[in-house]
């Protein structure tokens, strides 16, 4: 672990991991604030959405970049 360890990190899998995580952190964050306001229903899409934006950042990271 030295202090160039983001070094290997091409720019193409950067980019994808930064809009993957705002996609999870959004539709997480809308997830749990639609579920505090007892919206169920808009609640458990937002979160499903989260887990497929999970679902998708893991297939194309393994997928292009492995």
């Amino acid at each position: 672990m030295g202090v160039n360890t983001l070094a290997g990190v091409s720019f193409e899998l950067f980019i994808t991991g930064v809009v993957f995580i705002l996609l999870i952190g959004s539709f997480l964050s809308l997830g749990v604030l639609r579920m505090f306001q007892l919206r169920r229903r808009q609640g458990s899409l937002f979160l499903a959405l989260s887990v497929l934006s999970l679902a998708g950042l893991i297939i194309s990271v393994n997928t292009w970049f492995a």
